[in-house]
């Protein structure tokens, strides 16, 4: 018999999407042939913490519907030097957010010779940051949403360079100076978002409309990141599409989401179950789906990412002009999640699409070596 080649499923880690990412674990590892596949859990509880499981353990832990990773489980703390001796053939980070899709762990695996699915370190690491990550869009003549980014020094609030519109000089503010509200509204206009800028699955967002709940969206914003963008709010449609391939790259059908909260929120995403409609395919024209396609494309060319990418995009519903949002370079694999559902759509399973993304990791391993 063909040997089975050893999948280890990292999941949980230490940023906020750690939940996340124990349900988009439970999904991949229940669709792997088991034919073809030995799935090797390891998990990352919140304090940094790395254990293996057997098949059997993984299922018992699934099966709770944990929240988080209990720092006390019942199998040996690994040491991670034993991810290498595990003799794995590949690995699949199905890690969100920081410490685990933002290069961190793709250079640990690189350095311990690994192949794994997803982007590598350079492109995991800049579409983590979506301050650097627009700026290379927007220097590559791709259409974004115009953005301010602040950092936080103390209780003082400044204006980052490199960023800010020409027409602006250095500045800073206390963090509930109404001035610093002022020049934002003066810049960006209302109502306007404000988010970590190394977070996703909509952690830390806020919809701004007044000064006061700027206030609270700044002091939410910033107990997740050092750095912040204020990007200006767009009255959009919310539009998807999910990208395969190394040099060879290709583009499943774009989905919508209609979202029934004000905004894609992290509720609306992953706890409220009427929370948004996805409409895949999404009611475009040819021509829409076209240019959205090859934009979805080229941003992750720009932004060096290979294997896998979900780009998300906004429609303006008076202008119908496309806007990239932010890609995501570990989409979310749980049942309800739009990558798999879009490729679905496209005509791959979801299966044969874990197929395909361990193929494109052994395959990029192998042209490395």
């Amino acid at each position: 018999m063909k040997k089975k080649i050893r999948i280890g499923i990292l999941f949980g880690g230490q940023s906020a999407e750690h939940e996340v990412s124990i349900q988009s674990a439970k999904n991949v590892v229940a669709a792997l042939d088991k034919s073809k596949y030995e799935a090797v859990p390891i998990g990352i509880t919140k304090k940094g913490k790395w254990h293996s499981f057997t098949q059997a353990q993984f299922n018992l832990l699934a099966s709770k519907n944990y929240q988080a990773l209990p720092e006390k489980v019942a199998s040996e703390s690994l040491p991670i030097v034993s991810v290498k001796q595990g003799n794995l053939d590949v690995v699949f980070p199905i890690l969100h957010g920081p410490m685990g899709e933002d290069g961190t762990v793709q250079g640990l695996l690189k350095l311990m010779d690994i192949p794994f699915i997803g982007a590598d370190v350079l492109g995991s690491a800049l579409g983590m940051d979506k301050d650097v990550m627009k700026r290379l869009l927007r220097d590559a003549g791709l259409p974004i949403a115009k953005f301010l980014v602040f950092h936080k020094k103390n209780n003082t609030v400044i204006l980052a360079n490199g960023v800010r519109p020409e027409s602006t000089k250095d500045r800073s503010w206390t963090s509930q100076d109404d001035e610093l509200f002022l020049f934002v509204k003066k810049q960006l206009g209302l109502p306007f978002f404000v988010k970590p800028a190394n977070l996703g699955s909509s952690v830390g967002v806020s919809k701004v409309h007044s000064s006061e709940e700027f206030d609270r969206a700044i002091d939410k914003a910033f107990s997740y990141d050092r750095k912040i963008l204020v990007e200006e709010g767009i009255d959009a449609r919310e539009i998807e599409c999910s990208v395969l391939g190394n040099e060879e790259k290709i583009a499943s059908v774009p989905g919508e989401i209609i979202p029934s909260h004000e905004f894609y929120d992290y509720e609306a995403k992953y706890i409220d179950e009427d929370g948004a409609i996805l409409d895949i395919p999404a009611k475009l024209n040819k021509k829409q789906v076209k240019e959205i396609q090859e934009m979805a494309i080229k941003a992750c060319q720009v932004l060096c990412v290979d294997g896998m990418a979900r780009v998300d995009f906004f429609i303006d519903k008076k202008t119908d002009k496309i806007y990239i949002n932010e890609i995501n370079t570990t989409p979310g694999f749980t049942n309800i999640s739009m990558y798999p559902k879009l490729w679905e759509a496209s005509g791959i399973p979801y299966a044969a699409l874990i197929d395909r993304l361990i193929s494109l990791a052994l395959e990029r391993h192998k042209k490395r070596v």
